[in-house]
């Protein structure tokens, strides 16, 4: 029995691991079929009536809309600007260039409730109005620092040799981006991209401080839980987590496809 321990402790620990992780899912995809009106905390019986009716509760689905909206765009810019900025990072020295690695982890490094008073404080004084535009806002700017730094990871492992070669093929520098550095920095824009855009979804404290009356979805269930969440969000719950793991599962097929070719 020791020696079977010995042997198989690393793999115990690492089930355990993730089941303590995946706990609060596993409880999330439960209650979304708890037979439950509004105080959906105790276990009341089996019913799939939150899935046939997940705009039921007034309000949930417009939040979820949103979100969407928000998490889509502040994705859309914070990766174009992200990227031009990793770019400019990874590449080119200038001045001013440590100062600016500096301040792009700034925002990643600043407590939540620090940025989204701050970022409240900017727009009050500029006389913005808060709302779905101070949101978006909001989100692109924190989101620009975590695409800078996944997408400047992929830029600095990339291998300016085949740039070179292309070049020496008689590519010029737009066919030469396009066709193989493009290819090459891709996997680190998509992750970058998957990541502000699960950020900005799943942002609660600084879409409080900047929303005015807009709802998001994360502040839908923040509200509703002061009386009990109903089982409603917990099946949107559900779909994003059953979306997200199929592309991560796509990613991986993607990936080892391309490995055997």
């Amino acid at each position: 029995m020791t020696r079977w321990l010995s042997k198989n402790l690393i793999r115990i620990y690492a089930g355990l691991a993730i089941v303590y992780i995946l706990l609060p899912i596993f409880y999330t995809i439960a209650f979304s079929f708890n037979d439950a009106d509004k105080r959906n905390i105790v276990w009341r019986g089996f019913t799939t009536d939150a899935w046939l009716n997940p705009c039921e509760p007034i309000g949930i689905c417009e939040a979820l809309g949103n979100s969407f909206k928000v998490g889509l765009t502040a994705t859309f810019f914070a990766t174009i600007l992200g990227t031009m900025i990793a770019f400019a990072l990874g590449r080119y020295n200038f001045k001013g260039r440590s100062t600016t690695n500096l301040l792009i982890f700034l925002p990643m490094a600043t407590p939540e409730v620090v940025l989204g008073a701050s970022l409240l404080s900017m727009f009050i004084n500029m006389g913005v109005g808060a709302g779905l535009m101070t949101v978006i806002i909001a989100h692109i700017m924190f989101c620009i620092s975590f695409v800078v730094v996944t997408v400047k990871a992929r830029v600095a492992s990339l291998d300016p040799k085949l740039e070179e070669a292309a070049r020496d093929l008689y590519a010029n520098e737009w066919e030469t981006f396009r066709r193989v550095t493009l290819p090459l920095v891709a996997p680190g824009i998509a992750a970058a991209a998957l990541l502000s855009f699960s950020l900005s979804f799943d942002d609660f404290i600084i879409t409080n401080f900047n929303s005015g009356s807009v709802n998001t979805f994360p502040e839908y269930v923040w509200t509703a839980s002061l009386r009990g969440v109903p089982p409603q969000a917990n099946v949107i719950g559900t779909v994003m987590f059953i979306v997200a793991l199929a592309a991560v599962f796509a990613g991986q097929v993607v990936g080892k496809r391309k490995g055997k070719k």
